[in-house]
């Protein structure tokens, strides 16, 4: 079983480096050619993907869309890829006080009804943990965020706190972690 995930394409928060969590927002021009890039890069050399699971933020689907089209498949959407909900911080600069702060202390969570670490990873793990069940060697996309991301990399290697506030994953890039069936 492989696990592959990518981060949806550009937005127009993305490129002007503020704070998208929770906000509904679409895929800009650049976001949508990074779509179609990345599904052709699958049609060429990862056709071995049986399912897609998105996110259900339109960013996600929209980045899913073409991959699915490839594939010849429709995206299932579960509610535990959406982005990390950064609570009073969105729509802020990326470098906004307190904000890294908030993101490395675990357990506490962002200011004004925002998730901890800890919100985002029971429901990503549990997530994680269904599909090794359900979907036991099959392989699956997942097409999500990059606080998402950050959390399915720390599923599958150690992260020190340093390298979980310095992971980045770019817009459209695609990782794979391929899961040991056991005997």
């Amino acid at each position: 079983m492989k696990i592959y995930f990518t981060r949806h394409g550009e937005t127009e928060w993305n490129s002007r480096d503020i704070i998208s969590g929770v906000t509904d927002i679409h895929l800009s021009e650049k976001g949508r050619e990074q779509a179609a890039a990345l599904s052709r890069i699958i049609a060429a050399s990862h056709r071995d993907i049986d399912t897609i699971i998105t996110s259900p933020m339109i960013r996600a689907r929209e980045t899913a869309a073409p991959i699915a089209e490839v594939l010849d498949t429709e995206p299932l959407t579960d509610d535990r890829l959406r982005e990390w909900d950064y609570g009073s911080y969105e729509g802020k600069p990326r470098g906004a006080e307190g904000f890294l702060w908030h993101k490395l202390e675990f357990g506490v969570r962002m200011p004004d009804g925002g998730e901890s670490v800890f919100d985002v990873v029971c429901r990503v793990y549990g997530l994680i943990e269904e599909l090794k069940r359900n979907y036991s060697g099959k392989n699956v996309l997942l097409v999500c965020h990059g606080g998402i991301c950050r959390i399915i990399e720390t599923y599958y290697r150690d992260m020190t706190r340093e390298e979980f506030a310095g992971f980045f994953m770019g817009n459209c890039e695609l990782r794979c972690f391929e899961i040991k069936e056991e005997s």
